[in-house]
């Protein structure tokens, strides 16, 4: 249904006139009648305005399919910093009434984001006046746990550390299908701990799986042997893994990500830097392989050249994913424009 005839059915349905309308809306009655004959269209900010006048979702006027508004809701979780209250409680309520229909493995994954979106704003103003508590105060212990909460920072009690129940809870997902995904975010927490021995026996079980990555495999057993503090073996499976696989880009991925590990920043440069060469062809290309880099000059204390890899990332987000001003895109302006500052 149009818009225009979405607005009249809507106001009908209320008995109200269009100079009753336009008076809540403080617009003359010849616009309304514009709008309901589609000589017109309401302005943007209108919208929200309509949808609390007749009690719906702006979602609502467009009459939009459940799939329209699950795309809908998905590319904003993607693109923007942070929601409105009122659309947070108005996807809220579109997603549990979707849990019991067709879409219920859609609407999961999709409220799980969205309350995850929602903990991430949270989470980035929890940290900020954390930083500025432990700044100003830094013989005070109030805020340190807050950083740890917010941005994964150490902390070195073990029983806030460990990942036990992430693991056992993988541990049981596992056993519900022969998908590998599940597998690698097991192993990962293991070897996090040092759980090496078990580690090592799901390695085993998940290279049997349909859909396994031999890449992986050797990527997994050169960090099993590094969690048992074991670097030259270490080191020999990724020689290894890199001449058997010289120009997989995953894999010069995984070797990047090894070196950055061990702070062998020198050569993590060199194989973020083929990685995001050997993707050329895989176009658009994820920043991953560049934020590496960027944290790399960062660490160093380079901050001119992290800033300069912050301008590749804003040009591979322009140029290769089509963004103009989307929250990634600004994000990473902030970072160049931190970075430089610091420079």
């Amino acid at each position: 249904m149009e818009l225009g005839k979405k607005i009249k059915q809507l106001r009908c349905r209320l008995g109200m006139t269009q100079e009753q309308l336009a008076e809540r809306i403080g617009i003359g009655p010849q616009a309304v009648s514009k709008w309901e004959n589609a000589v017109a269209m309401p302005d943007i900010s209108t919208l929200p305005l309509l949808a609390e006048i007749f009690g719906v979702s702006i979602d609502d006027l467009f009459d939009l399919s459940a799939e329209q508004r699950l795309n809908r809701i998905e590319s904003r979780l993607d693109w923007d910093d942070e929601l409105p209250s009122d659309i947070f409680r108005e996807y809220e309520e579109f997603l549990k009434e979707q849990l019991n229909g067709n879409n219920k493995q859609r609407a999961l994954s999709l409220i799980a984001h969205l309350y995850h979106f929602q903990l991430e704003a949270d989470a980035r103003k929890a940290d900020f006046y954390a930083r500025e508590s432990i700044m100003q105060y830094p013989d005070k212990k109030d805020c340190q746990w807050i950083l740890q909460k917010a941005e994964g920072a150490v902390t070195w009690d073990w029983n806030i550390a460990n990942h036990s129940k992430t693991i056992e809870f993988y541990k049981e997902v596992v056993k519900k299908g022969d998908s590998p995904s599940p597998y690698y975010y097991l192993i990962d927490n293991l070897i996090a701990d040092h759980r090496t021995e078990e580690a090592g026996e799901y390695l085993e079980r998940v290279k049997k799986l349909t859909g396994f990555k031999p890449v992986l495999g050797l990527t997994y057993e050169a960090a099993i042997a590094l969690a048992e503090y074991d670097e030259q073996k270490a080191d020999g499976i990724i020689e290894q893994a890199l001449k058997e696989y010289p120009d997989n880009a995953d894999m010069l991925f995984e070797a990047a990500q090894y070196y950055a590990g061990k702070c062998e920043y020198d050569k993590a440069i060199d194989y973020y830097e083929a990685s995001f060469a050997a993707n050329e062809n895989r176009k658009p290309r994820f920043t991953d392989a560049l934020n590496g880099i960027a944290t790399i000059h960062e660490i160093r204390g380079n901050y001119r050249k992290a800033a300069e890899t912050y301008d590749r990332i804003i040009e591979l987000l322009k140029a290769e994913w089509g963004l103009t001003e989307e929250s990634v895109l600004q994000e990473a302006k902030k970072e160049k424009a931190r970075l430089m500052a610091k420079a």
